[in-house]
């Protein structure tokens, strides 16, 4: 079942903090940017608010395709969000921004095709291949 937290939480050095409310679902990407970015699956959470930062100073938008950007601490490096730019208020956020987080639920992975076959998450959990991440999020006209 999807709930909502009030949730606080900071980068490594505590240079960028941000407060939202997100969904208590958890989700993992393993596409080849997520693995670049961090050398393994995106593991985020969802906000269903915007999310307001501390020390916006401090953060570094990189526009990783033409329709999505990440954000990281420009002091510490730690990953903050990665959004769709044709979205305002939903950010996917670095679950690893948050302490103490209680009741979250591992309920999705998309690109699954992609992921590498080093690791398994033993979650039974919603899988879509990057196929069906395209149709969805990409629909063809």
């Amino acid at each position: 079942m999807t709930n909502t937290i009030a949730v606080s939480g900071n980068c490594l050095c505590g240079a960028v903090k941000v407060h939202t409310i997100i969904s208590n679902q958890l989700g993992a990407c393993h596409c080849g940017f997520c693995k670049h970015w961090g050398g393994g699956p995106l593991l985020c959470v969802d906000s269903v608010k915007t999310p307001q930062f501390e020390g916006e100073e401090n953060i570094t938008v990189y526009s990783s395709s033409e329709w999505a950007e990440r954000a990281f601490c420009k002091c510490c490096g730690s990953h903050l969000y990665y959004r769709l730019k044709s979205e305002k208020v939903h950010y996917s956020l670095s679950v690893g921004i948050f302490d103490d987080l209680q009741d979250i639920e591992f309920v999705s992975q998309i690109y699954i095709d992609k992921k590498p076959s080093y690791y398994t998450f033993e979650d039974k959990t919603e899988n879509l291949t990057e196929a069906q991440v395209i149709d969805l999020y990409f629909p063809k006209n």
